[in-house]
């Protein structure tokens, strides 16, 4: 179990380990540390208000430090580009799949000097730390939230169809009989899926787990399996023999969470942690929402894909910027997890606010530390948990299956493709589809190998 400490004392505490600098080559000559931080893209003001005030917060424990807000959201080809082109801020989050990476091509700062001197250092789950760290084990880029894959649901939707939304889908037969009830009902998608930015790709490898296969096994391409095939014809019945996808078959990630908080879809695959996205930045009725797990099938591997976010600090800034970029990550993302002074901060900001306090995710460290944690901001809790129960109850006992770790990105990128002609062409001929995905997802691994 991590020791509690509060807030300042911890910001003050590890800046003093860290000697941090008083002022940086880039910032206005005040004699302070600047410090460029990322704000999701396309907040409601509230959010807004509710991050600004913390991070006032930061700024009045460390004032020589002084923090200024980008707005950035990850995308495989946006971020690309960001990096290339040297604009991205300070601190900035990137997926597990993307850490070693970078890391390998030093593209992210080497923090591991700071990082090793965070109290929790060694307490992280070490298959979630691993995404961070270098050969050696040094953390560079820290872990600051994980996820398993969950089936959101439209509660409303399913009881438009006379479906019980205390009992969702179990098996992906059910989720195929609930769709086309959905849509037969309501005339809205009653199951979407993304296709674009490796979404596609990310998604068809989320179900093919469930399914017990693989997408990848030790740097081999595995797309051509049984298991592809049975979750490409499942996609395809559901869309041109039930015609219950709707008609809008180009998603990716902001896409999809918009129009199901619209509630335009009934069902649809994400990390089991997106409830906060859907509320604060597209405007979700809480009473529409429900969250079970991935039905998963009864064979020897089936399991539920895992990823999660790391900060990342750019490469440009300099020694003092990083040691504050650490403070700052300590801050804002991890002491709330760590010490119950500063998750009681977080959470009566976040409620005060209106913001999402309580939804579920699973832990960077432990279950009995996340479980403590939630009961220390147990009288702010503002999500619908009880709508969520499919989900929290059973996550923890389902098998967890890592993210694909060789060309990820380029993989998910090539079985973009193959979804979408299976959404478009009435005809798409899946085994065609599959040779030619296995070879050019072989070609990718054996290009970053």
């Amino acid at each position: 179990m991590l020791t509690s400490r509060t807030a300042a004392a911890v910001t003050a505490a590890a800046l003093t380990a860290l000697g941090l600098a008083a002022c940086s080559d880039d910032g206005p000559d005040d004699g302070k540390t600047h410090i460029t931080v990322t704000i999701d893209a396309g907040l409601e003001q509230a959010a807004i208000d509710a991050f600004n005030a913390r991070v006032e917060q930061f700024e009045d424990a460390n004032p020589d430090i002084d923090v200024e807000t980008q707005e950035y959201t990850w995308t495989a080809g946006t971020f690309t580009a960001q990096l290339a082109g040297g604009t991205l801020p300070d601190v900035f989050s990137i997926p597990f799949t993307d850490g070693r990476g970078l890391i390998e091509r030093g593209q992210i700062a080497d923090i591991s000097a700071y990082t090793a001197e965070l109290p929790y250092r060694d307490a992280f789950n070490p298959n979630i730390a691993a995404a961070g760290e270098d050969a050696d084990g040094n953390l560079w880029a820290i872990p600051i939230a994980a996820y398993g894959q969950g089936l959101h649901y439209n509660r409303t939707l399913f009881e438009a169809a006379g479906l019980d939304p205390d009992a969702p889908p179990t098996t992906w037969d059910e989720v195929r009989t609930a769709a086309k009830a959905i849509s037969d009902a309501t005339g809205e998608a009653g199951y979407a899926t993304m296709t674009n930015g490796n979404t596609g790709g990310w998604i068809l490898t989320t179900v093919v787990d469930a399914l017990g296969g693989r997408t990848e096994d030790a740097g081999t391409a595995t797309i051509d399996t049984p298991q592809m095939r049975e979750a490409l014809a499942q996609l395809q019945a559901m869309r041109w023999d039930d015609d219950s996808m709707g008609d809008t078959l180009q998603y990716d990630w902001a896409g999809i969470n918009q129009d199901f908080a619209a509630g335009r879809i009934g069902m649809y695959v994400s990390g089991g942690g997106n409830y906060g996205n859907l509320f604060t930045q597209n405007g979700l009725n809480p009473d529409d929402y429900g969250l079970t797990v991935l039905p998963l099938a009864d064979a020897p591997d089936a399991g539920v894909l895992g990823g999660g976010t790391l900060a990342a600090v750019s490469p440009n800034a300099e020694p003092a910027e990083q040691e504050a970029a650490v403070a700052w990550i300590d801050f804002y993302y991890m002491e709330k997890l760590t010490d119950q002074a500063a998750a009681v901060a977080d959470a009566e900001v976040k409620a005060e606010t209106g913001q999402p306090v309580g939804a579920p995710e699973l832990p960077v460290f432990d279950q009995a530390t996340y479980d403590e944690q939630q009961s220390w901001i147990a009288e702010y809790v503002n999500v619908p948990v009880d709508q969520m129960a499919p989900y929290t109850s059973q996550v923890f006992a389902q098998p967890l299956v890592n993210e694909p770790v060789t060309a990820t990105q380029e993989v998910y990128a090539v079985l973009d493709t193959v979804v979408q002609s299976v959404l478009t062409d009435e005809g798409a001929d899946i085994d065609a589809l599959l040779a030619t995905a296995q070879a050019d997802a072989q070609a990718a691994m054996d290009a970053a190998a």
